[in-house]
């Protein structure tokens, strides 16, 4: 056994990659990250490099592992990443195009208009436990299908992010069950693939990985990885998950009576329940379902789409092209302002509703705008949108759907670091938060 043996984890999310080293008592050794580059071609188009993440990702590998005394110490290696985007694998292991599809892309709302006609809301609801969105995996293998025949007919594996980049450590292909259960195709009540499901899509069940719970041992890092990285051979590669499960764990939310608010760019509103929702009514109002990391555990998912992404798509607005406002001046100006914003409201639907609203072709907006309105103003509706979101978000899951209310509710996330929006959240949402901060 390695004397003072250290874990890293590293997260492949939205805003950056971010590798951290820690010891087995969770203390922070090392910090790592760089941002997460992403290509919007068009309006609704938005996708990732395979290339670039990888580079990226060895690079915060290589810089944290370059900063220990002795990275022989290093005995496991874990993944996680945002959800929805996955790479399509040819036989040879490779990706099959570079272009990874984002997760918040909608260009796949005819594919998933597809699938309801075909099978519909309901019974993708009641089998896998998620609503008809067009984010999930299943529309994003349809687009391919229709849309990059050559790619398709190079590929023979889909890998969720978080299983690409394991794969890539390890050699081992594999797909945790909270990354399943955003595709579509988990039966969410027996864990397995719902191979039904899959092929009355018009798809092969044998391009979904192997099923692990997370925290299984994969396999060694290869020899190859290890010199690119900095990695010792000797270290384990485990299964990953899902960031937003994965950090639900880390602060604590397992068991039900508590409630994850996870902020990000996307903001996830995370709670463990004994059992999953069958009412459909929970699938038409855009509610989700998954398996959690730990003991076999379910949970409910609400939330955001753009929850950080509104602060900073109104940062980059108000302070010019490649000059964005800073969070401090923002969070300043906002401070200013009176409760109520002046009587201006924010709908922070910029990419798509959020629940119960299951509508992805609604947009954005402010409201109430009149020649008193500052920059300040714009930035405490943001604020005070955003609470209100979440917190619309959130009653329907008490008042439709029986769900007991939250003993507590634990804050995590870069946008925690917004004293001012977090102050406004707990007072709309009527409940202290308990932030927890993480280097």
């Amino acid at each position: 056994m390695t004397s003072n043996p250290l874990l890293v984890g590293v997260d492949v999310g939205t805003t950056s990659i971010k590798a951290i080293i820690a010891g087995p008592d969770g203390r922070t050794v090392v910090v790592a990250s760089r941002p997460t580059p992403t290509h919007y071609p068009r309006p609704g188009r938005a996708h990732f490099l395979v290339s670039e993440l990888w580079d990226r990702f060895v690079a915060v590998l290589r810089e944290v592992t370059g900063r220990l005394d002795d990275p022989r110490r290093i005995v496991s290696v874990a993944v996680t990443s945002f959800a929805e985007t996955g790479m399509p694998i040819d036989a040879h292991g490779q990706a099959a195009t570079d272009e990874a599809i984002a997760w918040f892309d909608t260009r796949t709302i005819p594919q998933a208009a597809w699938l309801d006609r075909t099978i519909g809301r309901d019974v993708l609801f009641a089998r896998s436990g998620l609503s008809l969105q067009p984010i999930f995996t299943l529309n994003k293998l349809l687009w391919i299908k229709e849309n990059q025949p050559e790619v398709w007919r190079r590929t023979v594996r889909w890998l969720n992010t978080a299983d690409y980049f394991a794969f890539r450590l390890s050699g081992v292909q594999a797909t945790d069950y909270s990354l399943a259960s955003r595709t579509l195709a988990l039966d969410l009540h027996q864990l397995r693939w719902d191979d039904e499901i899959i092929r009355a899509a018009g798809l092969d069940p044998g391009l979904f990985a192997p099923l692990v719970s997370g925290g299984v041992r994969l396999g060694p890092i290869l020899a190859a990885v290890a010199r690119e990285t900095g990695l010792p051979e000797s270290a384990v590669v485990a299964s990953g998950g899902h960031d937003h499960v994965c950090g639900a764990v880390a602060a604590g939310v397992i068991a039900p009576g508590s409630l994850l608010n996870s902020l990000g760019t996307a903001e996830a509103l995370f709670l463990p329940v004994h059992r999953p929702l069958t009412d459909p009514l929970a699938g038409r109002q855009g509610y989700t379902q998954g398996a959690h990391v730990v003991g076999g555990r379910r949970y409910v998912f609400s939330g955001q789409y753009t929850s950080g992404a509104s602060v900073d798509w109104l940062r980059s607005v108000l302070g010019g092209v490649g000059h964005p406002l800073s969070h401090r001046e923002l969070i300043a100006e906002a401070a200013a302002v009176p409760v109520g914003s002046l009587g201006v409201t924010f709908l922070p639907h910029l990419r798509m509703a959020n629940p119960p609203y299951d509508d992805p072709r609604s947009r954005g907006a402010f409201v109430g705008l009149s020649s008193d309105v500052t920059r300040g103003t714009l930035a405490r509706a943001v604020f005070e949108g955003l609470a209100l979101e979440t917190r619309g978000s959130y009653e329907p899951l008490l008042s439709d759907h029986g769900i007991a209310p939250a003993d507590r509710v634990i804050a995590i996330g870069g946008g925690t670091g917004n004293e001012l929006a977090m102050r406004i959240k707990a007072s709309v949402m009527r409940r202290p938060h308990t932030v927890i901060e993480v280097e």
